[in-house]
């Protein structure tokens, strides 16, 4: 495996891609190119988090796709240290919207660039995303194809598309949001985080509604929209499941496929589910872990990996029998 890390911005040190990328095998497909998923951690805009990164790119990477970790702008940059919430949250514009979905634009445009060298199959690029890593993956996959990203990046519609798209107790419904963070008074410290949140990712506490539609993935779907994957649990404290359902459901009015899974119980933040990305035995869950061997089946389906009915040493046996 080679690892490469890629600046996205010059000026900032903190936003980068970091490539994953399987060796070449004449044992095994031979030249022939890999898909590729890029990863996008959670960490509510405040930082990007180590434990849904590069476990996660691993895990996928030993399912035979290239992967790559994006660790766009956040509002504390490099560092994973949470904010003081116990006070309003200063503004920084230069951590806002939409400076995450292009910098995921960019990653897909440099992995295209690539592509040859590096055998990626170009038409089988996907994305991945936790918590907030998840809302700029799935926003991303139903506006790549809206001038705030075609125009800004100079790209086309065909570049940008990912080619799947797999979600992780995200955040794809701003209106639902809102009503959410309303709701948490009862609940000091997720009620302060989530209104963080949003001045971290918007600069307002509670967004009006026309910053509501335009970060609302599931106000952008369309017929042209990727294929989902979206996994959560039943009891999420911070991130209601019905964000979940309503991109499921506005998913299946337009026709496009989805596979969705809510698993009974289960904290907020869980990532793989196993102890490697465990910082205590709360993060812990291997039924919710099962949601890697079904994404890894369902993933099949658009990321098969281009082999042939029969190894080298099957053909030569057939040959001197």
């Amino acid at each position: 495996m080679q690892i490469k890390k890629f600046n996205l911005n010059k000026n900032n040190p903190d936003v980068t891609l970091t490539a994953y990328l399987l060796d070449d095998s004449h044992e095994m497909l031979k030249g022939t190119p890999r898909p590729a998923l890029i990863i996008c951690p959670g960490g509510g805009y405040f930082s990007c988090s180590d434990r849904e990164a590069e476990p996660v790119a691993m895990y996928f990477a030993n399912q035979g796709y290239h992967t790559f970790v994006l660790r766009y702008t956040t509002y504390a940059k490099g560092s994973l240290a949470m904010p003081d919430l116990s006070k309003p949250l200063p503004e920084k514009k230069e951590s806002q919207y939409p400076k995450q979905i292009r910098e995921l634009g960019q990653s897909m445009l440099l992995i295209r660039k690539n592509a040859e060298k590096w055998h990626i199959d170009s038409k089988r690029i996907g994305v991945c995303g936790f918590s907030a890593g998840g809302h700029v993956a799935a926003l991303y996959s139903t506006v790549f194809n809206e001038p705030v990203l075609t125009d800004y990046l100079g790209a086309t519609a065909k570049e940008l598309r990912p080619a799947a798209t797999i979600l992780g107790y995200a955040i794809t419904d701003y209106h639902l949001l809102d009503q959410d963070v309303k709701a948490k008074k009862n609940s000091p410290m997720d009620y302060a985080f989530m209104k963080a949140s949003n001045v971290a990712f918007l600069g307002q506490e509670f967004p009006d509604e026309e910053t509501e539609w335009k970060v609302s993935p599931v106000d952008h779907v369309d017929t042209d929209t990727p294929p989902f994957f979206i996994w959560t649990t039943a009891t999420d404290p911070l991130v209601t499941p019905i964000n979940s359902l309503n991109l499921a459901k506005v998913l299946a009015e337009h026709k496009v496929p989805y596979e969705i899974h809510i698993f009974g119980e289960g904290g907020h933040g869980l990532s793989l589910g196993t102890q490697a990305v465990a910082e205590a035995k709360s993060q812990i869950n291997p039924k919710v872990g099962q949601w890697t061997t079904l994404c890894t089946k369902w993933l099949e389906k658009y990321f098969a990996l281009d082999l042939p009915e029969k190894s080298d040493f099957e053909k030569m046996q057939e040959k001197i029998k």
